[in-house]
């Protein structure tokens, strides 16, 4: 194993000797250099790990020379030693990106554990998220053999979503993989709990957990009238653990108040669970009250192009008399013209906006392989949402929201899973087309690989025939017929799909957001 090199800048460098031949000694590569442009050569022609600069030398004072070594190599870390402890000296210096400060009269531990820190600090978390892992295996299996109700499902999912984060960065294929085991045996135990309970949850609401139809009511409408603008972002296919490097960034401009999580009714799709959302109603009393609205599966045309009528008569039902706004983002130049229309928004007690994009994002995954290749599993997905997010029009808009009071609910209509197991099906040509969930009459499958609904006004949800049904894919499951199955099979294994039963689709998040 190479060396860690070290590049050490202080015009009096022999009085530190004591410290060099210690770090030698612990196995260090140590070269020293008596002023900032001798230490700029040195970054221009060789290698180094760390570089240790005395902020006060003659000529290229420290801070000057930290500023060109960033411009030569910005990642590498450079920890500032000095004498003075004045404040501008200090903010001047972390304002240039230094990775440790440290004041004069220092001792070798601290500077061997300004190493470990800069240096170690990643492998150190790494081990210590996997041994910590390994402590909490035992219980995580325990916890599913208990039965839990939806609250501790919905806790149960944050701390699978939070041990995913931590072994991606761990970066140890065999945990990774005793994880994604856990998490399939989760994902087992979750929609047997949901089979057992859905029914019951949309005829008995006082013992279920929040679902799609009620979200408005709950969580967006209490906030409305109290003096500063409301916005309600919705962003199609938000999981959990996207949200959670979505805060990452959001952070840094608004508060979050309030991070919860409520259940996606089944079909976990758009055309279902959204307008359920921007109804307050379940699929079938929409299709009852709005017929010329609804458009069933089988019909053509858009199926979410009344969400804005729906959401005109949600208000008068809740009798919220007040001024507000719908926009649907579909392209860059609606977002841009999101962006110049805040202030306008302002204005208003309620903005809706619908953001498409992660959706859109899972089907280019999908049809398009550099795609696929560059979000092959799910952290690499959380990787890319993060580079999207980072360099997106969005983060204008919400940037735009945190310059004035506002109170900003962000939340989404349904999650995705990255489906494994084609589950065969047959069934005429007027089966809905969705892999994850499929409604219609004779179909014929395997019932224990679904989860049947064989009478679906019973979940509130419409139908094409007077002997419809829905089955819905369970965990990573997705439909294929019997026709070319094989081709099907490996064309969508791995892709990210929505439409049926899983944690990651039905358990999504709503937060609530202030400007700081």
């Amino acid at each position: 194993m190479e060396k860690i090199k070290i590049l050490w800048a202080d015009d009096e460098i022999d009085l530190l000797k004591p410290h060099v031949l210690f770090l030698t000694a612990k196995g260090y590569d140590v070269c020293t250099v008596l002023s900032g442009n001798e230490a700029l050569e040195k970054i221009r022609n060789e290698y180094f790990d760390i570089v240790f600069l005395d902020e006060n030398m003659p000529g290229l004072t420290g801070i000057d020379t930290l500023q060109e070594i960033k411009k030569i190599k910005k990642s590498l870390p450079v920890i500032m030693i000095t004498k003075s402890e004045e404040e501008m000296i200090m903010e001047n210096a972390i304002g240039s990106e230094i990775s440790d400060y440290l004041i004069k009269p220092v001792n070798p531990n601290q500077i061997l554990l300004s190493i470990k820190k800069n240096l170690d600090e990643k492998k150190l978390v790494s081990q210590k998220s996997v041994t910590e892992y390994q402590q909490e295996f035992r219980k995580i299996a325990m916890r599913l053999n208990e039965r839990m109700d939806w609250r501790e499902w919905t806790d149960f999912y944050k701390e699978m979503v939070y041990w995913d984060m931590q072994l991606d960065l761990a970066k140890e294929p065999s945990m990774t993989e005793t994880f994604d085991m856990q998490k399939n045996e989760a994902n087992l135990q979750f929609c047997k709990y949901v089979e057992r309970n859905y029914v019951s949850w949309i005829n008995q609401p006082k013992d279920a957990p929040l679902l799609s139809h009620n979200l408005f009511k709950q969580k967006v409408a209490p906030h409305i009238g109290k003096g500063n603008p409301v916005y309600f972002l919705l962003i199609d296919c938000l999981r959990y653990d996207q949200w959670k490097v979505l805060q990452e960034t959001f952070s840094e401009y608004l508060k979050v108040v309030e991070e919860d999580c409520y259940y996606a009714i089944l079909p976990t799709a758009t055309q279902f669970a959204r307008n359920a959302i921007f109804a307050g109603m379940m699929p079938l009393d929409i299709q009852k009250t709005f017929p010329k609205l609804w458009v069933d599966e089988d019909e053509e045309g858009g199926k979410n192009l009344a969400e804005e009528a729906f959401i005109e008569a949600m208000l008068k039902r809740q009798a919220l008399n007040i001024k507000w706004s719908y926009t649907k983002i579909t392209n860059i130049e609606q977002n841009k013209k999101l962006v110049d229309s805040v202030n306008n928004m302002n204005t208003n007690d309620l903005n809706v906006v619908v953001y498409n994009f992660v959706d859109a994002l899972s089907h280019a995954r999908t049809d398009t392989k550099v795609l696929r290749e560059m979000a092959e599993n799910e952290a690499a997905y959380r990787s890319l949402i993060r580079s999207w997010i980072n360099h997106s029009p969005l983060l204008d808009f919400i940037k735009k929201i945190s310059e004035k009071k506002a109170t900003l609910v962000i939340s989404t209509d349904h999650g995705t899973i990255r489906v494994k197991d084609a589950v065969k099906v047959v069934g005429s040509k007027e089966l809905t087309t969705n892999l994850r969930y499929k409604q219609g009459q004779g179909m014929q499958y395997n019932p224990k690989e679904v989860f049947e609904v064989a009478k679906p006004e019973e979940i509130r949800l419409p139908k094409s025939h007077i002997s419809a049904r829905y089955i819905f894919a369970k965990n990573a499951g997705f439909f294929a017929y019997p026709n070319n199955f094989n081709h099907y099979a490996k064309h969508y294994k791995n892709t990210f799909q929505h439409g049926g039963l899983s944690l990651e689709e039905m358990i999504v998040p709503c937060i609530t957001l202030q400007t700081k």
